[in-house]
């Protein structure tokens, strides 16, 4: 696996570091980089693999699993050889699942299995090292607060915050006639370019907060921040950070329709 040298988290903060980097890679897997990972589990011939385990796969058709790695990459890869191993494992067969669903009902059933993958290994590391009830409490709760892998696959919470999105696209009107972006100078400027008054601006910014506070990056899985440049892809309407899916505020201004990185990949499939 390429995922770089192995090391053991110790503490709750590197235990909860390592979920947030295998779990950043996952997604990534499942959202930005869907394309190159619905290619990589192709059921006859994997082609992330070299030509002599490609061959051998073609014959043997082994099961494939999805890894995410604590610096943010993924990987399909065949199932590690030791046993026991020396992590929990991912759900084997990910690959014959692909051709037999809709593309979409067999992304959800592997952001399900990754976020019970990702859970076993902090959990793992937290038994390993002795985490009292305290330490897991903690942990848990830390990854608690952040939106499973299912959720940002299939946008569930998203419609759970719909109407507050809906208010976020008219109120994103007042700085940009492009409703589908998001900048926080927005608040700080009237429509004639002048400062606001300290006592708007900073009532502009607790409203954009509330407002916004749920919404999620289809990519990242992270929450809306004030400070950060977001859009939206008219196909999907799933927000994205502008780094996550490398637009600058200035190229959105010459953007008409944005389509992001899934809907552009996105074609018919038999």
């Amino acid at each position: 696996m390429d995922g770089g040298p192995q090391y053991n988290p110790r503490t709750v903060e590197e235990v909860f570091r390592d979920f947030k980097g295998r779990r950043a890679g996952m997604i990534k897997a499942l959202t930005t980089d869907v394309e190159e990972f619905y290619q990589q589990c192709d059921p006859e011939v994997p082609g992330s693999l070299n030509k002599f385990a490609a061959n051998y796969m073609s014959q043997q058709k082994e099961n494939l699993c999805l890894y995410g790695f604590p610096n943010e990459l993924w990987e399909v890869n065949l199932p590690a050889e030791e046993v026991p191993p020396e992590l929990p494992e991912p759900a084997l067969g990910i690959n014959f699942a692909r051709d037999g669903m809709q593309e979409k009902d067999w992304l959800s059933l592997v952001a399900v299995h990754s976020d019970a993958w990702l859970l076993a290994v902090a959990f793992y590391f937290g038994a390993r090292f002795g985490f009292d009830k305290a330490d897991r409490k903690r942990l848990f709760n830390m990854i608690n607060d952040l939106p499973t892998i299912f959720e940002v696959v299939t946008g569930a919470e998203k419609k759970q915050v719909k109407e507050k999105s809906s208010v976020s696209n008219h109120s994103s009107n007042k700085s940009k006639s492009n409703s589908k972006v998001r900048v926080s100078e927005s608040a700080k400027y009237s429509k004639g370019g002048l400062p606001k008054d300290e006592d708007d601006e900073g009532l502009d910014e607790v409203e954009e907060e509330e407002e916004h506070g749920d919404t999620l990056c289809g990519a990242c899985g992270e929450n809306y921040a004030s400070d950060e440049f977001w859009i939206c892809c008219d196909i999907c309407e799933k927000w994205f950070h502008g780094k996550c899916v490398k637009i600058t505020p200035a190229r959105a201004e010459h953007i008409k329709h944005y389509k992001c990185p899934s809907c552009s990949n996105k074609r018919a499939r038999p």
